[in-house]
């Protein structure tokens, strides 16, 4: 078994113990859990671990929230550990439901902690990751307090305030990136009534970052699940009032250990596709071009969304009548669904190809939009920059001349963290 195959952890407490593991929200370590290690430990092994890149752990970076499930299921096969109760924050809570689906058989009990079915829109986590791409992690560390703690909390505990902003400093950016891929990613509001365990939602009064609304979702979309808002506490609540959140925590799991005692729970059904019969094969076969329509779509669709991001597609969309569906139509199908699904070179060379051929051609509209999906494609400013003096030697000096100023202006809008891009957003042409 590799590194790269577990996570960072450490354990506390007896060693025959039942098992507690604790989820730790991107940017924080295994230390955000310290003050209620002291009382968990009294009656839990109590199982800490660290994110990539996190905390001085090996930086091999996981961009789904089930890729870190699967990391931790290996983590815990190879400490011999096979059922468990789990806990975790933001981040850590998406790995406790995907551990809740993925193996079902496995988990006793579920905390899930400034979680949400959805956090926030794809968009803003691949914006921040241009952000971090561009100027590094020091801009979202300065910004960490106002997301993690309320205003008075911050105000009267300077020294975890600082501890908060050096821990999100040294974190591995690539790490980061990846985390923010991995949160954008997360949907699991059409799989949450698939959770068979007993689940606490615990949320903080003033978390703005996923606010009670988005806990009360996960209550109502999971069979067995009860509600706590601890008032006084924003995101960070384990850190901010831990003792609220230790007590909700041993009355949770004293109880769903107890109830689980007799036996694994049963497996939450998994519910498959039907196979098709025959003569559906044969009616599939005979209109096959229209099903293979439907699949580009559908798939260009997806990345369109994933590469130009969903402010400026809903935009096109919301522009489309009878005159342009068809034209947006045959865009998501042909440009989207059928050249870049293809796996033969990835999305960052893709860019890479478009902005020169777009440059070639003068098409400075279309360039706008492509410069800020090639930063969301991984490509940074500078790598940029050295696209387009390479295109002044094969496209000609005026053309890049024309480029660099369309890409400076881009790079400018989205690489300052505090600009909101929604005005930008609305009034930007809106082509492929």
């Amino acid at each position: 078994m590799t590194p790269a195959q577990t996570l960072q952890h450490r354990t506390d407490g007896p060693d025959n113990a039942p098992v507690l593991v604790l989820g730790p929200a991107l940017g924080t370590t295994w230390h955000m859990w310290d003050r209620q290690i002291p009382e968990l430990t009294r009656n839990w092994r109590v199982l800490r671990f660290d994110l990539p890149g996190h905390g001085g752990s090996p930086a091999y970076s996981a961009d789904s929230a089930d890729s870190f499930a699967e990391r931790l299921l290996a983590t815990l096969d190879r400490l011999g550990i096979e059922r468990f109760g789990y806990a975790g924050c933001s981040l850590g809570g998406a790995i406790g439901i995907q551990l809740a689906l993925r193996a079902p058989q496995r988990v006793t009990s579920l905390a899930l902690i400034s979680s949400s079915p959805r956090f926030d829109t794809p968009d803003s986590w691949r914006q921040r990751g241009v952000v971090i791409r561009t100027n590094g992690l020091d801009p979202i560390a300065r910004t960490t307090p106002e997301r993690w703690f309320t205003p008075g909390f911050a105000a009267a505990q300077p020294a975890i305030v600082e501890w908060a902003v050096q821990m999100v400093r040294t974190t591995d950016p690539g790490c980061y990136i990846a985390a923010c891929e991995a949160l954008a990613s997360f949907d699991v509001r059409e799989s949450l009534g698939r959770i068979g365990v007993g689940t606490l939602v615990v949320a903080g009064a003033e978390d703005e970052a996923t606010p009670p609304a988005e806990a009360r979702a996960l209550v109502a979309g999971i069979p067995d699940a009860r509600l706590a808002i601890v008032p006084g506490a924003s995101h960070l609540t384990p850190v901010e009032q831990p003792g609220a959140v230790t007590d909700l925590l041993i009355r949770h799991f004293t109880t769903t250990w107890q109830e689980s005692a007799a036996g694994p729970p049963a497996p939450a059904p998994v519910i498959s596709p039907v196979p098709p019969q025959a003569s559906a094969v044969a009616e599939l076969e005979s209109g096959d071009r229209a099903a293979l329509r439907t699949d580009a779509y559908e798939a260009g669709m997806k990345v369109r969304r994933e590469v130009l991001g969903d402010a400026h597609v809903d935009n096109a969309l919301e522009q489309t009548d009878d005159f342009t569906e068809d034209f947006q139509n045959f865009i998501t199908r042909y440009s989207w669904g059928e050249i870049w699904t293809r796996t033969g070179i990835d999305r960052r060379t893709r860019s890479v190809i478009t902005l020169t051929a777009l440059v070639a051609q003068g098409h400075h509209d279309e360039l706008t939009f492509h410069v800020r999906a090639a930063l969301r494609n991984g490509l940074t400013p500078d790598e940029i920059k050295e696209v387009l003096l390479q295109t002044a030697v094969y496209c000609g000096v005026p053309a890049a001349n024309a480029a660099f100023a369309v890409a400076q202006r881009v790079i400018r809008e989205e690489t300052t963290p505090e600009d909101r891009r929604a005005a930008r957003e609305d009034n930007e042409p809106h082509g492929n």
